[in-house]
């Protein structure tokens, strides 16, 4: 049967942030809200500075393929929106997030950053947006899509805005094969991300619910055939860093 009338259902999209009787989506947007003016300082000390190596590969990936309208969904602060406009030079770019505290941060860096006139930030939420059919290029998301509530249904409304042969490229942490890389990641994922979550954040939960969808998100082969599923036909991805971050790059 097709899976828009029986979908799966994968293992993040039932972790939520609190654990109460609100929708996932409402609980993310909460917890977002929460952690937005510590989310940047988090992210870099978190990764330490490797995921700034991540974004530029995967960018790069782009440059020959056509960006003039570019959508960044899961945007959050913007960094992967902001840096990707200084690598391709959309027209217009295009940020979009469910929580207006992290894009309040976005605007003012776009705005100290000078890409204000390029840059627009909309609340959207991925698995049902406001753009006409075809409307984008390239969509870009970062870190973002093990968030959503509906996996399918979020790929499949980004297969709908993008231009017949755009580009959907992911970004998202994965758990690795190589067994010291394992050794590392259960290390990072279990004691270091929870303990400088606790810190350096004043949202105790985010930092548990964050590693807890990241071991459980589908990965490789299994993502690919996820994306093909939702009408992706050419569907490629690469692993950084021993597979502790994995890129997709579908059409």
């Amino acid at each position: 049967m097709d899976f828009i009338t029986k979908r799966m259902n994968y293992k993040q999209e039932s972790i939520t942030p609190y654990g109460d009787t609100r929708s996932k989506t409402e609980q993310v947007e909460q917890m977002f809200d929460n952690i937005a003016h510590s989310y940047d300082l988090l992210n870099h000390v978190l990764s330490l500075g490797i995921d700034r190596n991540w974004r530029r590969k995967s960018i790069e990936l782009l440059k020959d393929y056509p960006h003039g309208q570019m959508l960044d969904l899961a945007t959050g602060t913007g960094d992967f929106a902001i840096l990707a406009c200084s690598m391709l030079h959309p027209q217009k770019m295009m940020a979009c997030d469910i929580s207006d505290e992290m894009m309040a941060v976005g605007r003012q860096k776009a705005q100290e950053k000078g890409w204000k006139d390029i840059i627009t930030f909309q609340r959207e939420d991925g698995t049902c947006m406001s753009f006409p059919d075809a409307t984008f290029d390239i969509a870009t998301i970062a870190f973002g899509v093990r968030n959503f509530h509906d996996l399918d249904l979020g790929l499949k409304e980004i297969k709908r805005v993008l231009k017949p042969g755009g580009q959907l490229l992911i970004l998202e942490l994965s758990t690795p094969h190589h067994p010291l890389a394992k050794a590392f990641f259960y290390l990072y994922a279990h004691f270091w991300m929870p303990m400088v979550g606790r810190l350096l954040s004043k949202d105790r939960r985010a930092y548990s619910y964050l590693p807890a969808t990241m071991e459980v998100f589908p990965q490789g082969e299994e993502m690919a055939g996820i994306l093909r599923k939702a009408g992706f036909t050419s569907v490629r991805f690469r692993r950084y860093t021993f597979g502790l971050c994995t890129c997709y790059l579908a059409s």
